[in-house]
């Protein structure tokens, strides 16, 4: 088929760049010289500039060196958005570690999986979160553990004192008793790992990718890239997707630090909390999962204020339904563009262009970025490549592309095929270029024989004027083997009948697409990222 997306390539993007044999600390400590009094993190009351956060970085990797770390050594993030996670991640990283972001919704099993599994020494965890760790800690690898809490970066009157946790190391003394700049660690930028980041991947079974620094600068560089809209040193990101994730690793982290932008770190994302946030701080940039778009959309105070310096967002992390996107953009005039990626390629490999005649194709994830490839290929054997405008699994390859899953040579190899990483979705390319998802594999519904995409009826169900959510699985069914059942979430104070969404649908869509079941809910079931988990309403 060739690249077809060429005859749609945004002109003032190149289509090769230039990646830096450098570590993302390395991008921060040249950020910091050139951006010293810049601002950097933004966190309540708290602003920490370039310097700032370029010296806490320096004085949390002296710490690590003296406790001992070495070089590919496992250090743990347990926490939240607050300025402790980027100074850890990237103090760690100068100190020659790798990285394991847990999340902090976490509970003692699954902790202790990932703990074990990636082999880390050290954890830093909130405070709050310690308990967690009393119970499993002699299960695991852990020699240290480092606590945090929101005083250690928060302005206080010093009236108040932390309490002392037996057994942890506070991150606050650490910080304050060493000063000055760590002697370099040598490491190959391309090989040695520098974040094992966990996900399902394309089989369902928990694992880490492995992310080199290669990688995760290449990936920062080629989304900026991508964004030519976007001013270095100007903008004000909304970090509210959480930071243990890839995605808002990436997005809200990674590029806007080599941008030398401004962030704004939330905790948690509520829409009030998100509303206020971006009035008061003059956001203008906001990477977000389509469930943070609903939110804002729906919530019944959103018209109360001012969102004019929004400029641009992106939607990730799950397919976001035309409806949402062409409501957000009447309602706060920004752009919102759809992209695409997975954990295990850093995590972006397609977006829409975001500026420029060329224009976003609604309901599509867009071209792929520079320096990446991509085709459509059969979905029984993954060889033959597909015609234009035929469904198949989207492969992809790219210097973005992780080394491998840790430890799970035979993970490593179906994922890994040819140079190529089999990405597990279903998706289809047209005449232009332009990628559209159709779904996950896992997630066909075959009724009677005939495949139904859950996208394609949740973007049915997002056109009646009472459904704020929706999700589509498959349930079984004795007579067609399979049958389409809808979860609904509908707006305040509207109300539907089962029934009348079936009729609305049936107008809309072949018979068998159709819903036969619907079952109303207050909320969907969603992953720490804002994914709907549709393993948890199929059972």
């Amino acid at each position: 088929m060739g690249k077809a997306w060429m005859k749609s390539w945004p002109e003032r993007i190149p289509q090769n760049l230039a990646y830096p044999e450098v570590s993302l600390p390395e991008i921060l400590r040249s950020v910091a010289k050139k951006h010293p009094n810049s601002t950097a993190l933004i966190f309540q009351e708290k602003i920490i500039t370039y310097q700032e956060f370029d010296d806490l970085c320096d004085r949390f990797a002296l710490s690590l060196m003296r406790l001992g770390m070495r070089k590919s050594d496992r250090l743990a993030l347990f926490m939240p958005n607050i300025p402790q996670f980027p100074i850890c991640y990237f103090g760690a990283m100068r100190a020659g570690a790798t990285v394991v972001p847990v999340s902090p919704l976490y509970r003692e099993r699954e902790l202790q999986f990932q703990l074990k599994d990636s082999g880390a020494k050290t954890i830093v965890a909130l405070d709050t979160l310690h308990s967690y760790l009393a119970s499993i800690r002699q299960k695991t690898d852990v020699k240290n553990v480092i606590v945090t809490n929101l005083l250690d970066c928060v302005k206080t009157n010093g009236e108040v004192k932390p309490a002392q946790l037996p057994n942890t190391l506070p991150l606050g003394d650490l910080l304050k008793s060493r000063r000055g700049m760590p002697s370099k660690v040598a490491f190959s930028v391309q090989r040695n790992p520098a974040l094992l980041q966990y996900t399902g991947g394309t089989t369902g079974v928990p694992k880490a990718a492995v992310l080199t620094h290669y990688n995760l600068v290449v990936n920062a560089i080629q989304f900026g890239s991508w964004l030519p809209s976007l001013q270095d040193g100007r903008e004000v990101v909304l970090a509210a997707l959480p930071l243990f994730h890839i995605f808002g690793m990436t997005t809200a982290l990674n590029m806007p630090i080599l941008k030398a932008e401004s962030i704004v770190l939330l905790p948690k994302f509520e829409a009030l909390q998100a509303l206020k946030t971006i009035q008061r701080h003059h956001v203008t940039f906001f990477p977000g999962v389509p469930a943070m778009y609903i939110a804002l959309i729906n919530h019944p105070q959103t018209s109360e204020f001012n969102l004019r310096a929004l400029r641009l967002c992106i939607s990730g992390g799950s397919s976001l339904p035309v409806e949402v996107m062409r409501r957000f953009e009447a309602l706060t005039k920004a752009k919102l563009v759809e992209g695409y990626g997975l954990t295990e390629a850093s995590p972006v490999t397609h977006c829409n262009p975001a500026s420029g005649p060329e224009g976003v194709r609604p309901g599509s994830i867009g071209l792929p970025l520079p320096d990446t490839d991509a085709k459509i290929v059969d979905i029984e054997n993954g060889e033959k490549e597909m015609p234009v405008n035929e469904a198949g699994e989207l492969i992809v390859r790219g210097p973005q592309v992780m080394a491998c899953y840790w430890n799970k040579p035979d993970e490593t190899n179906y994922a890994l095929r040819h140079g190529w990483l089999y990405t597990g979705d279903i998706a289809k390319m047209d005449e232009e270029g332009y990628f559209y998802i159709v779904d996950r594999k896992k997630d066909m519904i075959n009724v009677s024989g005939f495949k139904v995409w859950p996208r394609e009826v949740e973007e049915v169900l997002y056109e009646h004027p009472a459904v704020k959510e929706a999700a589509v699985v498959g349930t079984a069914d004795p007579r067609r083997g399979e049958t389409v059942k809808a979860h609904i979430v509908l707006k305040d104070n509207l109300e539907v009948t089962e029934e009348q969404i079936i009729q609305f649908c049936k107008s809309k869509m072949a018979t068998f697409k159709v819903p036969t079941k619907v079952e109303f809910a207050k909320e969907l079931p969603k992953t720490p990222v804002g994914k709907v988990l549709r393993r948890a309403l199929r059972n």
